[in-house]
């Protein structure tokens, strides 16, 4: 198992099955009550927030080819992400979650580290991903590790705009 962090002993990446749809829906929705809470996000107007994720929706989506892989540190899920295709040359990432109480060690730059050697693994050249445009910080966290904001649109069934950023992969 690849370890994510030399501050966290005991951790590692494992790529998930059905088995773990209901960790991984609580851990997303765990992770994401934040967001919720700070931008006023529920069922009624962003039903499909990961904030709201429940097991069937994880389901469905690995039915679909999206893949997950858990952080586990000390044998406890404190953090995962998806990898769905998004054509012949990227992936996006996708439910970056590390549960509150396990932020601020790393483990969030560890797992797009690892989304970055998956999706080269597979082939790809580059890694896309999805955000709420109002969060000026996130935006500025993912840039760290150089993704770039190419567009921000509004949809209507949203209470917030969308920001899509992308990195090129090394070599790609």
């Amino acid at each position: 198992m690849e370890k994510p962090n030399d501050r966290d002993a005991g951790g590692g990446f494992r790529p998930c099955t059905v088995t773990d749809a209901e960790m991984l829906a609580a851990t997303i929705r765990t992770s994401f009550r934040t967001v919720a809470e700070r931008f006023g996000l529920t069922r009624e107007n962003a039903a499909r927030h990961p904030s709201n994720c429940e097991t069937g929706w994880v389901l469905a989506e690995m039915e679909r080819g999206v893949v997950y892989h858990v952080l586990e540190v000390d044998g406890r899920p404190v953090g995962c992400v998806a990898l769905e295709r998004a054509d012949e040359e990227g992936f996006f990432l996708e439910r970056l979650a590390v549960l509150p109480e396990f932020r601020r060690r790393g483990l969030g730059e560890s797992l797009v580290r690892h989304v970055f050697a998956e999706a080269r693994r597979r082939g790809a050249r580059r890694v896309g991903l999805a955000m709420i445009a109002e969060q000026a910080d996130l935006r500025k966290w993912y840039e760290g590790p150089g993704f770039v904001e190419k567009e921000t649109k509004r949809y209507d069934h949203l209470p917030f705009g969308v920001t899509f950023l992308w990195r090129t992969l090394p070599g790609g």
